[in-house]
């Protein structure tokens, strides 16, 4: 040991049993309930427990925009897809509802990959480096913390940035593939 004592208190132990537990719950229940409409709310749960830890760290930025972005914005969206889509709605995903999307979808996929590879090419964007204060990007305390690190990830992390973003649109177009597949139903639920 460095010879630094961590010192624990009652409130602090409370405060991340409390997140620990909402975490938990809320992921446990993302994976068992069976409505989607149920599990994105569980969903809601975990991540408004993360915004408690945050807190718990004295993140408080970092807090709002959990509970603004992911638990108001992204959650509101899969709740929005779902509701598209219908809980109790079947339909056949053999049978194209628009024809020729697949070429649409096929060649907007080729324009944006592109456009993503003359953007790497030209630019000099690093795609992640250990930490934010390296190369000169040291966050100031106070009021320009909030301004750098939007510079930091407009600019040079911006590659990075929209990877995460294609990478939510993938799993939102995952989520409606999997959501209308074609079940088979058990012998019980059939009417006789």
């Amino acid at each position: 040991m460095l010879g630094v004592t961590l010192q624990y208190t009652w409130p602090s132990i409370l405060i991340f049993a409390t997140s620990a537990l909402l975490i938990l719950v809320g992921a446990i229940g993302v994976i068992t309930l069976a409505n989607p409409v149920h599990a994105a709310l569980s969903l809601i749960m975990t991540l408004f427990g993360v915004a408690v830890a945050f807190v718990a760290q004295s993140a408080d930025f970092l807090a709002a925009v959990q509970i603004i972005v992911y638990a108001g914005a992204i959650v509101v969206l899969f709740l929005f897809v779902i509701m598209f889509l219908g809980v109790d709605r079947r339909d056949s995903v053999t049978v194209d509802p628009l024809v020729g999307q697949r070429v649409f979808a096929a060649v907007g996929v080729l324009i944006t990959v592109a456009g993503l590879i003359t953007l790497m090419a030209r630019s000099h964007w690093v795609t992640g480096a250990m930490s934010v204060s390296t190369h000169g990007h040291a966050l100031t305390t106070g009021s320009q913390n909030v301004k750098q690190l939007g510079t930091a990830i407009f600019t040079t992390y911006l590659f990075a940035f929209e990877a995460t973003a294609a990478l939510l649109i993938i799993a939102v177009v995952g989520a409606v593939m999997l959501a209308r597949r074609e079940r088979v139903p058990n012998p019980e639920e059939i009417d006789v």
